[in-house]
């Protein structure tokens, strides 16, 4: 089976839809690890879209903010208004939907969560420490993460210690049995200097993964956010990639 690895779509339906038209029948499943909705401004219209399709997703913490499941104190100001008008703009469906996902999900030898095995829905993976001190909460040879917006695989090496492994673009990787902790960057918000959306494609039987990235109209999701009043650097980070 080939799985649609995508994370943190951020409500960016431009996004959302450019990724799976390139990844157009190269997939027979998707796996999406949080942060469906958040910042952008078609939170409704990305929750019925991934509910269209064959898929397991987990729940973020911009998810669990629109459901105020978090203190949204802890957000910045502009986050905090892009929340409340999540919250405001959500169907009860999708409210529904998105208070139904897990905060971690483990499938054969892969374990999925947004932010890290040991804490699922907020803790971001920032460098290999973090990825050392997170290998011992999970069982499995694999992990996905999201939650950071960058692309990046961390290995636990024979020695003990932990690396970080920049992506190669559109070139496929066996992983060996070797344990990982792999993030395929973000959808709908990336924050790595490239505006382009990440996802991946993996070989779930034969471990292998590939990353991808492919450009989006990024002024299509920035007029909807001007149109909505959403706050001017929200908008202009997409084109940055930061």
């Amino acid at each position: 089976m080939r799985v649609l690895v995508i994370s943190d779509i951020h409500a960016n339906l431009a996004a959302f839809e450019t990724v799976l038209n390139h990844a157009d029948g190269d997939w027979d499943y998707v796996w999406c690890l949080g942060d469906v909705v958040g910042y952008g401004p078609d939170p409704n219209a990305c929750c019925d879209l991934l509910k269209s399709l064959p898929h397991l997703c987990i729940a973020g913490n911009h998810d669990w903010a629109a459901l105020g499941r978090l203190d949204i104190r802890t957000f910045n100001v502009d986050a905090r208004r892009a929340v409340d008008w999540t919250q405001k703009t959500l169907t009860k469906e999708n409210i529904d939907y998105l208070a139904a996902l897990p905060t971690t999900f483990v499938l054969g030898n892969y374990t999925l969560a947004h932010g890290s095995p040991r804490e699922p829905v907020w803790e971001y993976i920032l460098d290999p420490l973090i990825a050392a001190l997170n290998f011992p909460h999970f069982e499995t040879d694999y992990c996905f993460v999201g939650h950071t917006h960058t692309p990046v695989t961390y290995r636990l090496l024979d020695g003990g210690e932990t690396d970080a492994v920049s992506p190669t673009y559109n070139v496929s990787q066996q992983l060996n049995g070797h344990r990982v902790i792999i993030n395929p960057g973000s959808v709908g918000q990336p924050r790595d200097s490239n505006p382009d959306a990440a996802y991946g494609i993996l070989d779930v039987e034969s471990a292998v993964f590939e990353y991808r990235r492919i450009p989006y109209p990024v002024q299509v999701t920035q007029e909807k956010m001007r149109e909505y009043e959403m706050p001017e650097r929200l908008i202009k980070r997409l084109e940055h990639g930061w």
